[in-house]
């Protein structure tokens, strides 16, 4: 059977994992990041971003391609809510969950109401039970001849060391998806991989996981010694300019773990920080308090590491004063590197509930600006963004200046992200409701 494994965009890791997984049940398998096939194909499109089901391109490729006669299967992240991904696309049907014992099963043969799938009966949508979590060992992903050319976040590839993650992050898919519980692979498994991904011409590898420091954690316990193995042997093949370990809680490190990333890695750290109020870090979930992460970020620097963070701005429930709580946060512990995002409901997160219980009219990503930004036609959400954007830049190490090009670039960047969340939100509401 001939099949395509479509990312757009991107070569994600599960596009790879999945195109391996066909390739080993001995089918033949082409990965492409464009949305391209031939009539006799079975697609299999690795969705990653709830921005696909509003992608006009995507939605005309499957009906051009079901029109041809082929086949084609949605998976990946968007399938938390298959409902709406049938609602949206034209597709055969919805892998959902862990997809890779589905997808060996619908290439022997699919039919309606197979396990592990969502599928349209006429009028009716038929959604049927989840296949058990899969095996965390799988065959070596399959990698693309041009995988050097990647550049995601400056590595050519992430590599999956487990699934699942302890937190309970309000906005976070990761543990509804994969669970709570960690499941890690076998480190000599890893390595292989990242043999064939350099083989292949990877130029950097960084390790996935949400937070790569969970390796192997058990009984409540963070295997230091796992994590420390782990980064030394892929060092080894790669070089420790070429790895990173960049997404790591602030309440998972120690020194030790914090030696091997300055020994074994480029050297950066990414501490998803949120926000600066004790408040909004308390509805998001996140586990670790204010104090928690300027303790994080005091050790980093002690370990001469350089620290980046992610703040996420628009939360139904910030008030003015925790916006100006994350700008001081921000103005005491200068970061090397800061991204900000507005808070975006994806589908079955408790964020995803709060937003959809919230008016409109009070929700920051909808609620006109009327402050210094309000002659720039600005939602409040975007607002803020485009005040931390350029708040972040003063306070990083050394000289950063806001010219009117960085101006415009940042102001035009918040400007799409509302429009996407907005748009986002517009959708949960309809299948909601």
């Amino acid at each position: 059977m001939n099949c395509v494994v479509i990312s757009p965009g991107m070569y994600t890791y599960g596009s790879m994992l999945i195109a391996g997984v066909i390739s080993d049940a001995g089918h033949h398998v082409s990965l492409r990041k464009e949305l391209t096939a031939d009539s006799s194909d079975v697609v299999f499109l690795s969705l990653f971003s709830t921005q696909h089901l509003t992608d006009d391109n995507i939605r005309s490729f499957i009906t051009r391609h079901r029109g041809r006669g082929g086949k084609c299967f949605v998976g990946g992240p968007v399938s938390a809510y298959p409902e709406m991904v049938l609602g949206e696309l034209d597709c055969d049907a919805v892998v959902t969950g862990e997809g890779e014992d589905t997808v060996r099963e619908i290439l022997a043969g699919f039919h309606t109401g197979m396990e592990g799938t969502a599928s349209r009966s006429n009028d009716d949508i038929i959604m049927t039970p989840r296949q058990p979590p899969a095996s965390i060992s799988h065959p070596v992903p399959f990698i693309p001849e041009d995988i050097g050319n990647e550049n995601i976040r400056g590595a050519s590839a992430y590599i999956e060391t487990h699934r699942g993650c302890i937190g309970a992050c309000t906005f976070c898919q990761v543990p509804r998806f994969f669970g709570r519980e960690i499941r890690s692979r076998e480190i000599d498994e890893i390595l292989n991989e990242v043999r064939a991904f350099r083989d292949k011409g990877a130029k950097k590898l960084s390790i996935s996981g949400g937070t790569g420091s969970l390796f192997q954690y058990s009984n409540g316990m963070i295997n230091e010694g796992a994590f420390i193995e782990l980064l030394e042997g892929m060092a080894d093949i790669m070089g420790p300019k070429n790895i990173s370990s960049p997404d790591i809680r602030v309440d998972c490190i120690s020194d030790d773990i914090l030696e091997a990333i300055e020994q074994y890695t480029i050297g950066w750290i990414f501490f998803g920080l949120e926000s600066g109020s004790d408040r909004i870090l308390q509805l998001m979930g996140k586990g670790a308090d204010v104090g928690k992460a300027k303790e994080a970020i005091i050790e980093c620097r002690n370990h001469n590491l350089k620290i980046a963070g992610s703040f996420i701005v628009g939360h139904p429930l910030e008030t003015t004063d925790d916006f100006e709580d994350t700008k001081d946060f921000i103005t005491e512990n200068p970061l090397d590197d800061v991204f900000i995002s507005i808070a975006e409901p994806i589908p079955k997160t408790p964020l995803a509930d709060l937003v959809l219980k919230t008016d409109m009219q009070k929700n920051p990503t909808f609620r006109a600006h009327e402050g210094e930004y309000r002659s720039l036609n600005l939602r409040e959400s975007e607002a803020r963004a485009f005040d931390l954007m350029m708040h972040a830049d003063l306070y990083k190490p050394g000289v950063h200046v806001v010219t009117d090009d960085i101006f415009t670039l940042y102001l035009n960047e918040v400007k799409k992200d509302g429009e996407i969340i907005r748009s986002l939100t517009e959708l949960l509401f309809r299948y909601y409701s």
